[in-house]
């Protein structure tokens, strides 16, 4: 069948969808647009409750469309979960973790992605923003002065503008499909996690931040991010040359939203997905200082402002397009919140444990955040707007996942999947739509160590919690009732032998299963 209204995620993508027969018209697909939060917290934004931070903009998506309160990314930290969110495997299975600087591809180009799905129905489609999953083959050298690839372009998307890595780590450049931008061949770009790899007669070079302290002069880092100090800034890694190239940490949101906007209105014609990976509110937080002030938190609370003015710019541009009836939006996060992440930016919280900034819980009244497999780490917010197609005002408790994102979309544009594809994802567009209640019955959840949840039931494994400034302490094997008991605090895992024992066996089963 076809919908005739357009679709829009919030992470930076906009898609239609198309009969298998023949490529729909702009009329008759939908536009998506995935709108890319980074360490958002459920409780960070005002339709979830927070009241430090205005979020008009999320708020309003909340409002004319459909609020979940039981998303979820994969994983409780950025690569896993972008990852699995455009493939729709499990990151535990490929064994992946955050990346470090110069890492390479790690998303199989072999594999249908989210993208593949989109292009396969006839959409164009487009990323900005935040990577984060690698560029270049594995085993082969990055050379950052030509063609980097594979990256976006080699797994679906028709046009990219990254952020290569993430914004607290080098290169400190934008990447334009292969190239990167305004790179001047005199002053040569090279990556490593290694200083005397990036030592090179006639590239600039830059300070290295745990012996020369001072450089760090917006802000100095707290743990880590002390390597090469790039405006004023320390990083994780090592970079020399790319002068020309640098971003401006204070106005990458404005660079982003140009590019986000020029690909809607290019591309109004014709059904497209937009895939917008915003940094914010990812460390190191560096709002534009038109933001500074606007909310009560400091530069996080501020970087939260700038992100909503973001969000409110590209639903600016759909207007403008013309689109906004038929496209749908995807406001959502990649992991939970966290606080002082590496740099001394004024929060008043260090770790994960620590709920409460200035009053502000970002979480909410899950517990924890970024990094932990409490439900803090990975519930976070999730508003979709389609006016064509969703009631407005809608608040459901449908429990969905971002790795189903390839699974329903490809039902939605009727695109078959080939066998083996995507298989940790499943069809939940029904309540992705508000048009059923009923999300996914059960589902991982990923950090160091897995959980499952089944209705409000949850399982965790035995783990080790991290510890700031103390000594780590083990979490044993863990079984919470989150309808009662939101915080988990109170492990039922003894009082419920039997429960506890299927749900360990079932989350064995499925990690057992072959990884490829």
């Amino acid at each position: 069948m076809t919908f005739k209204f357009n679709t829009i995620f919030v992470l930076g993508i906009t898609l239609q969808c198309v009969l298998p027969s023949m490529v729909a018209t702009a009329a008759d697909s939908p536009n998506v647009v995935i709108i890319y939060g980074d360490d958002v917290g459920y409780g960070d934004v005002g339709a979830n409750g927070a009241t430090l931070i205005p979020t008009p903009n999320i708020d309003r998506l909340a409002r004319e469309g459909l609020n979940f309160t039981d998303a979820h990314s994969s994983s409780s930290t950025c690569t896993p979960s972008r990852f699995s969110m455009l493939t729709g495997i499990h990151a535990f299975r490929h064994k992946i973790r955050i990346l470090p600087p110069g890492a390479r591809l790690v998303v199989p180009t072999d594999q249908p992605t989210l993208a593949t799905v989109f292009k396969e129905a006839g959409y164009a489609t487009g990323i900005v923003g935040k990577w984060h999953l690698g560029l270049g083959a594995k085993g082969a050298d990055v050379d950052w002065n030509g063609d980097v690839k594979p990256g976006p372009l080699e797994l679906g998307f028709d046009e990219s503008f990254l952020v290569p890595s993430t914004n607290d780590r080098v290169p400190c450049v934008y990447l334009r499909g292969h190239r990167v931008e305004n790179l001047s061949k005199n002053d040569p770009l090279f990556v490593s996690r290694k200083l005397s790899d990036v030592q090179k007669e006639g590239s600039t070079q830059y300070p290295d931040g745990a012996a020369n302290r001072e450089a760090m002069t917006y802000y100095e880092s707290s743990t880590g991010h002390d390597n090469s100090v790039v405006n004023g800034i320390g990083r994780i890694g090592y970079m020399s040359g790319g002068k020309s190239a640098l971003w401006n940490d204070e106005t990458m949101a404005d660079v982003l939203v140009v590019e986000a906007s020029k690909f809607i209105a290019n591309r109004k014609d014709e059904p497209f997905f937009l895939f917008f990976s915003s940094q914010d509110i990812h460390v190191p937080r560096t709002p534009h200082p038109r933001f500074r002030g606007k909310s009560k938190l400091g530069y996080r609370g501020d970087a939260m402002v700038q992100l909503d003015w973001a969000t409110g710019q590209i639903m600016q541009s759909l207007e403008r397009a013309g689109v906004t009836e038929n496209t749908l939006v995807i406001f959502t996060s990649d992991n939970g919140p966290t606080y002082d992440n590496g740099y001394l930016d004024g929060t008043t919280v260090v770790g994960t444990e620590q709920e409460k900034d200035r009053g502000h819980d970002a979480s909410g009244k899950w517990r924890a955040g970024k990094g932990t497999i409490f439900e803090g780490g990975t519930r976070v917010p999730m508003m979709l707007r389609w006016p064509a197609r969703i009631q407005s005002g809608t608040t459901t408790d449908a429990l969905v996942n971002q790795i189903d994102f390839i699974a329903s979309f490809s039902n939605l544009l009727n695109v078959t999947l080939k066998d083996g594809a995507a298989r940790d994802s499943r069809d939940v567009l029904s309540a992705l739509l508000g048009e059923s209640l009923m999300g996914r019955e059960s589902m991982i959840e990923e950090s160091k160590k897995l959980a499952f949840r089944e209705g409000d039931w949850k399982y965790i494994q035995p783990t080790r919690l991290k510890a700031y400034g103390g000594t780590p302490k083990m979490l044993p094997e863990s079984l919470f009732n989150l309808g009662e008991d939101p915080g988990e605090q109170t492990n039922l895992a003894s009082e419920h032998p039997d429960k506890t024992k299927r749900l360990r066996e079932t989350l064995e089963r499925m990690t057992a299963e072959a990884n490829h």
